[in-house]
């Protein structure tokens, strides 16, 4: 399991010094009381997913979903930078998600009510890891939570 974390993080790590940002970002005045700037903006949104997606390579409830992933940086490196887009642009931030929507992507995949649950538990984890404050933490749960119905059982 180690082994699988650390070849986890240098994929991770290999595949983020691909990219600097996430291919077009929209050039426009930020809002300065979005969610995007309290939760410090792309670095911020970027770091924390980082760590959302090794606390999910090392938690045995999902991670075998992740496998195949995991072994392909580029596979990698395309799950990071749609969830860092998502992430940004559910937060008012000026990336733009292009990945599949939640029911396409994840149909056929009969994601459990415990896995979903598993997934939110290491993107709080990563939250709590970088103190993101309560009110951020939830306002940014409850823009991602109405994915859910898209997600589990599908």
């Amino acid at each position: 399991m180690r082994k699988f974390v650390l070849y986890f993080v240098l994929a991770l790590a290999v595949g983020m010094s691909l990219t600097a940002c996430n291919d077009d970002k929209v050039l426009y005045e930020i809002d300065p009381n979005s969610l995007y700037s309290r939760l410090g903006g792309f670095d911020a949104i970027s770091a924390v997913t980082d760590q959302f997606l090794a606390n999910v390579a090392a938690d045995n409830v999902i991670n075998a979903r992740f496998a195949a992933t995991v072994a392909n940086p580029a596979r990698l490196q395309l799950l990071r930078n749609n969830l860092v887009d998502q992430i940004c642009e559910a937060a008012g931030g000026p990336c733009r998600y292009k990945g599949l929507n939640m029911r396409a992507a994840h149909t056929g995949m009969n994601i459990t009510e415990q896995e979903f649950n598993a997934l939110v538990a290491d993107l709080v984890a990563a939250l709590n890891r970088f103190n993101v404050p309560e009110k951020e933490k939830n306002e940014l749960l409850g823009i991602l939570g109405p994915m859910k119905p898209d997600i589990v059982g599908r």
